[in-house]
């Protein structure tokens, strides 16, 4: 907070400042108990008619009465990761959307409409890394009648909490009726650690291509479409692991994409009454390898907030966040 020599709080922000990083401090009668003021940190994304609203790291949205500011002030962007690979949000954008590719894609501008029969959110929304070349509110009517056409739900995926991420748009997104349905963690970290734990990698079984049994572990096999295998069989080099089990259904599997310097990780699911065996952990090892022998240096995967075993995990293997990423439906779908 500002203070100045007399010791009082000063406002140094206005709305000329949309669009920067702020740090506000506001009365609210949610402070904690004998406080009078509470923070708030994040990007300025509007101030109109009286109301601020700041979009936090994680995505949510505080809106503030301009009445009741106490003090605010421009701050830096985050500082530099001191571990772990160096990225920037297009650059990890684009290879986590080479690692999910949909069946059916269009440009509109900057923006890419993609479309999988329904097969997941990612491979159902629009991926927009710039200028839809019209403006906002054309953009958003030609992605509902897009997706109309093809009788889906109109699915936005946006990113925060990063330099160059889209808490604008987020604003704009939701004053225009669109709805924030769920929100995950993109993390990064450091790939030569992985590949050097201390795993048992001798049960893994390696694959270019998905089988049936894969299949029956992966947790989105009820909707097995054509959709499914193109879509897991996309991306630059592309490998599937697996655990045999008792029967039929393995263990546990994995996924991983190798793209240059990245190794992407996905669907690594363990069968519950397997679980605390260090099975993901081999998964991740044996796919950390291959990747690390195709060049690979750095990783990411992505992590619902409420995965709290899957983020312990990650955690323990050094991986950070990046930003949070979300996906906005349009709430008259």
């Amino acid at each position: 907070m500002e203070i100045t020599g007399g010791g009082r709080l000063e406002v140094r922000i206005t709305s000329a400042d949309v669009g920067k990083r702020v740090s506000v401090r506001y009365v609210t009668d949610s402070a904690e108990p004998g406080e009078k003021f509470t923070d708030a940190v994040g990007v300025l994304t509007s101030w109109d008619t009286g109301v601020l609203l700041i979009t936090r790291k994680s995505g949510e949205s505080v809106r503030i009465a301009e009445s009741a500011l106490a003090a605010g002030k421009i701050v830096p962007a985050a500082p530099a990761r001191r571990r772990g690979p160096s990225a920037t949000f297009p650059e990890l954008a684009r290879a986590t959307a080479r690692a999910w590719r949909p069946v059916e894609s269009e440009a509109l501008g900057e923006w890419t409409l993609r479309a999988s029969d329904g097969f997941t959110r990612r491979a159902n929304s629009v991926l927009p890394l710039g200028d839809p070349g019209l403006p906002v509110a054309e953009a958003l009517t030609h992605v509902r009648a897009w997706y109309a056409a093809r009788g889906l739900p109109p699915y936005i995926q946006t990113a925060t909490g990063a330099e160059g991420t889209q808490e604008l748009l987020c604003a704009d997104l939701d004053r225009h009726g669109w709805r924030r349905e769920v929100s995950a963690e993109v993390r990064i970290g450091a790939l030569a650690p992985i590949g050097d734990l201390d795993a048992d990698i001798s049960a893994v079984r390696l694959s270019r291509t998905v089988d049936e049994a894969w299949l029956r572990r992966y947790q989105r096999f009820e909707e097995a479409s054509p959709a499914v295998r193109s879509v897991l069989a996309s991306g630059p080099s592309v490998w599937f692991a697996s655990v045999a089990g008792t029967g039929e259904v393995p263990a546990a599997i994995g996924r991983c994409v190798v793209d240059g310097r990245w190794a992407g990780f996905m669907a690594v699911e363990v069968d519950p009454e397997q679980r605390r065996r260090g099975l993901a952990t081999s998964v991740m090892t044996a796919l950390a390898r291959q990747a690390l022998d195709e060049g690979a240096s750095a990783s990411w995967l992505q992590v619902e907030a409420d995965n709290d075993g899957a983020r312990a995990l990650y955690d323990g293997m050094g991986f950070a966040t990046h930003h949070h990423y979300h996906h906005y439906r349009w709430a008259e779908a």
